[in-house]
């Protein structure tokens, strides 16, 4: 989770210690980013954000401990690794000195993966966290999302709306976890760490040969959303670890052996990189377009109605959307 962005301030009742965090995607993405977007037609002026392509993009390499529980601190948006790694786990005791909550200990209770950017929930309250996560568990049993994520893909799905399924299981290879599809799973092979997985997936707008698609994980399992986009033969724009597995010939899109394609910087087309307004050297350093925008999370009462958060889009995410002429429609 190195690579927080946007915070937010809590509430009372049983949320008394909760926190959230939008780190570094039907009712849209009604965030702040939205109104940064230009009408229809402007995508060749910028604006500001055209000059920093990876503007809001956080990296904690760059930053003093201080530095980054600053960050944190100033970017709660609601309130009622390894030892040597500067990460949001390890300034979590600053953190929660720094929001003058004493001795209580902070914990994340939900956050999207390493490289991904939204929300991410923390309770200095255990019973607070122990709810939400019995409450993330029975929805998972129910095959009931909570979590939305928006994602820009290189590529357009061949159908507006579905669910994507698909069995994966993690191989180290290389000194590098990767998720491979496994197909037509035995038990054998479940009960080895083969996961039946499940997302259910909704095109929001697309333009120039890339897509704004709404992501809903059913089940979790790492990398699930990359390697789902990947089986769409679209994959996440950034993502410098599978995107590789999809190869082309003569305009036509195809599946390269998952075991044997090894991770490599992400490819776009020279058209593509065009309108991002790219160097293939700043291509290479494209940050993952994949964002936890909206988490469900139960009301205050058994009979109320649930609650919604929402993360603002990164400012990255949002130049990209410009240059792409990527609209809600």
């Amino acid at each position: 989770m190195d690579g927080c962005g946007v915070w937010g301030r809590v509430w009372g009742g049983w949320r008394r210690g909760l926190r959230v965090c939008a780190a570094p995607k039907d009712a849209g993405f009604v965030t702040r980013a939205r109104h940064q977007l230009q009408p229809r037609g402007s995508s060749k002026r910028l604006g500001p954000l055209g000059d920093q392509p990876f503007l809001g993009l956080l990296q904690p390499k760059n930053l003093s401990r201080e530095e980054l529980v600053e960050v944190l601190r100033a970017a709660v948006v609601d309130q009622k690794g390894k030892p040597e790694e500067l990460t949001l786990l390890s300034v979590l005791p600053e953190l929660s000195q720094s929001l003058g909550l004493g001795k209580q200990e902070l914990q994340v209770v939900r956050a999207p993966g390493k490289e991904t950017s939204g929300l991410v929930l923390l309770s200095s309250c255990p019973q607070t966290a122990s709810r939400l996560q019995k409450f993330f568990a029975h929805s998972w049993r129910a095959q009931r999302p909570t979590a939305t994520y928006c994602a820009v893909t290189d590529g357009i799905p061949a159908i507006s709306e579905g669910k994507i399924q698909a069995a994966l299981k993690l191989e180290h290879t290389d000194a590098v976890n990767l998720v491979v599809p496994v197909k037509n799973p035995s038990r054998k092979d479940i009960l080895e760490g083969v996961k039946k997985t499940l997302s259910h997936f909704r095109v929001v707008a697309t333009s120039s040969g890339c897509a704004l698609v709404q992501l809903q994980p059913v089940t979790v399992f790492p990398s699930q959303l990359q390697v789902h986009m990947v089986l769409q033969l679209c994959p996440v724009l950034g993502d410098h670890m599978y995107a590789a597995r999809v190869g082309t010939v003569l305009g036509q899109r195809f599946l390269l052996p998952a075991e044997s394609t090894k991770p490599q910087k992400q490819v776009l087309a020279e058209a593509l990189l065009s309108r991002l307004r790219l160097t293939p050297a700043q291509a290479a350093q494209l940050p993952l377009h994949l964002h936890l925008h909206r988490l469900c999370l139960p009301g205050m009462r058994p009979r109320d109605a649930p609650v919604e958060l929402l993360a603002p889009l990164p400012p990255y995410f949002s130049r990209t959307l410009q240059c792409l002429g990527l609209h809600q429609q």
